[in-house]
């Protein structure tokens, strides 16, 4: 019998993890800096065209792209003249369990069934759960999921708990923790215990997933209007929605759309912290996962995460609390389209962007999910009172993550705000200088480097010389 203390199962984690995944992850590593990630893709996950049919066995994707005349009219009267884009929106509700991480969860679930697992696991608080759960269901496989939901009072986000009840709803067995590394050792001790699949968010299998997503953006799109959309809004959080997005639409031959991540701004407050945990408004597409993934990507639950948003984002907005529950309000109410938070994320950085840019151009908001009783902006709010975070009306500027959320009195007030990408990205550099010596870089990694945070090798030199310090000997 093995030993199942804390450091026990920690020590053994890269042997339960390969056994639960069937990724042989060395055969990609280059060096201590370099893997081939296109190498990782291509060997490990499906063909675009394979992927569209194991979806459709399960009645996944193709959800429509819809026009929101009525915000796109709004946004237009506080824009200036000849401003104000068309705005579209890929309404992923329409999946089997309510989000694009159907997608995700759809491949994983198939490779499992093929591979003779009896079985699979996820450790999730979100969506991701009711999708492997609700997919699982569909090919006759147990599901479990392991989900972090309370704090040390035993409170627990309605959001959350909301989840769970969907996960259940599906067959899933639910085991629900408090916040803490309990989550990772119970998910570990679950997978060496049941021999399930560990459908993990960060495997090529989910990203690819992801990828029938964009490619039927740009399809659609050019059906309607005969053009690719000058920019498509991501919520981001962990990155796979935006890379396997990215590279969907790449695939089906977008070459100069803008892709363009949105978080939740909730600087200040700490993921991992119990106090904090329930005094935020939002369990996803937050920068609490949006900025650290982005600067590590590696800190996932596998060798080589595949989830890489980096590689692929051209500018990363934020918007307020606030402003994304006034968003989703405007969007039932003019649009007739009741939807959940995580992408009216984008919907009101998109709403915010569209009144740059010209008439003519075309925005795409890339997903919706489905809302529920504890997903209501009414539940999450009231639990925010409860928690003794200030909500009211006023300026959404002045909303400071973990003591207030301000909803905006006037649409005018919806001001997504620009990170700076470059900083983030020198982030990612000094992450992989503390993991790894740069002083004698070789070119493979130089090159490797540069496209994981989309520069040229020769940007990447000079960020290294005059930010880091670092004598370059390679190249």
């Amino acid at each position: 019998m093995p030993v199942n203390d804390y450091q026990a199962v920690m020590a053994r984690k890269n042997e339960i993890m390969k056994k639960a995944v069937g990724i042989n992850y060395e055969q990609f590593s280059q060096s201590e800096i370099a893997f081939d990630y296109e190498l990782m893709m291509s060997e490990v996950g499906y063909q675009l065209s394979e992927i569209r049919n194991i979806q459709n066995e399960t009645g996944v994707g193709n959800t429509p792209l819809l026009e929101l005349k009525n915000i796109t009219k709004l946004a237009r009267k506080m824009a200036p003249p000849g401003k104000g884009a068309r705005i579209f929106l890929k309404d992923e509700a329409a999946n089997p369990s309510g989000s694009f991480k159907a997608r995700r969860a759809s491949v994983s679930v198939y490779h499992a069934q093929k591979h003779g697992y009896p079985g699979v696991v996820a450790a999730t608080s979100g969506n991701y759960g009711a999708a492997v759960a609700s997919q699982a269901a569909m090919r006759g496989l147990k599901s479990i999921i392991v989900q972090e939901v309370f704090d040390s009072r035993g409170q627990g986000q309605p959001e959350i708990l909301e989840k769970g009840r969907k996960c259940e709803a599906y067959g899933a067995e639910v085991l629900q923790l408090s916040v803490g590394p309990e989550l990772f050792y119970t998910f570990l001790r679950v997978l060496e215990d049941t021999g399930y699949f560990n459908a993990s968010l960060y495997t090529p299998f989910g990203i690819a997933g992801v990828e029938t997503l964009g490619y039927e953006i740009i399809e659609q799109l050019k059906e309607k209007e005969d053009k690719e959309p000058d920019a498509v809004i991501i919520t981001n959080a962990g990155g796979g929605n935006l890379t396997g997005t990215t590279r969907g639409m790449i695939k089906a031959g977008a070459v100069n759309t803008e892709i363009i991540a949105a978080s939740v701004d909730l600087s200040g407050l700490h993921m991992a912290s119990d106090y904090d945990f329930n005094r935020k408004s939002f369990t996803t597409g937050h920068t609490g996962f949006g900025i650290p993934f982005a600067t590590w990507p590696d800190r996932a639950d596998v060798p080589y995460n595949a989830a890489r948003a980096l590689r692929y984002m051209d500018r990363y907005l934020t918007v307020k609390q606030g402003e994304v529950f006034y968003i989703t309000e405007a969007l039932a109410q003019i649009e007739g389209l009741e939807r959940g938070p995580a992408g009216n994320t984008s919907l009101a950085a998109a709403f915010s962007l569209a009144q740059e840019m010209d008439e003519e151009q075309i925005i795409v908001v890339q997903e919706t999910e489905y809302t529920g009783a504890g997903k209501h902006p009414y539940a999450q709010l009231n639990f925010a009172r409860e928690n003794g975070i200030i909500v009211k009306n006023g300026d959404p500027e002045l909303e400071e993550a973990g003591k207030s959320v301000i909803i905006p009195e006037h649409p005018a007030q919806i001001k997504a705000k620009e990170l700076d990408l470059d900083s983030i990205k020198l982030s990612y550099l000094k992450n992989l200088a503390k993991k790894a010596d740069l002083k004698n870089i070789n070119n493979f990694e130089l090159e490797f480097i540069a496209a994981e945070i989309k520069k040229t090798v020769g940007e990447v030199k000079e960020l290294l010389k005059q930010e880091l310090k670092l004598a370059i000997d390679g190249g």
